[in-house]
């Protein structure tokens, strides 16, 4: 079993930024692949950033040259920088294993807005 939990998201003006972080516990394995998902109000939950020991990282084209995933010993984060409104959304962390079980986290929210 896998937990997740998020934190430090909040309220950020446009081109302001943030730090997401996701602590991780249970039976975890830096091989694998965590990552960030977001969901927007009345849209789907898509992916934002992926990192792993084998692929390294992966951003959604909307998030490139302003978002850096990275991680630590059962961490992950995600700094957000020159945010937009559009960026506003539920946060979720994501972990999957080699067996392609995936764990999510409760979400926290990020709401880019003057």
């Amino acid at each position: 079993q896998v937990q997740l939990v998020e934190s430090g998201g909040g309220l950020v003006q446009p081109g302001g930024s943030l730090r997401l972080s996701c602590a991780a516990s249970g039976s975890i394995f830096s091989i694998d692949a965590m990552g960030w998902y977001r969901q927007a109000p009345g849209k789907e939950r898509e992916l934002v950033a992926t990192i792993s020991g084998t692929s390294g990282t992966n951003y959604a084209d909307s998030v490139k040259g302003r978002f850096i995933i990275s991680r630590g010993k059962n961490m992950v984060y995600l700094q957000m920088s020159s945010l937009k409104p559009e960026d506003t959304a539920v946060y979720y962390c994501n972990y999957r294993n080699q067996w392609g079980t995936a764990y999510w986290g409760q979400g926290t929210q990020v709401t880019v807005s003057s």
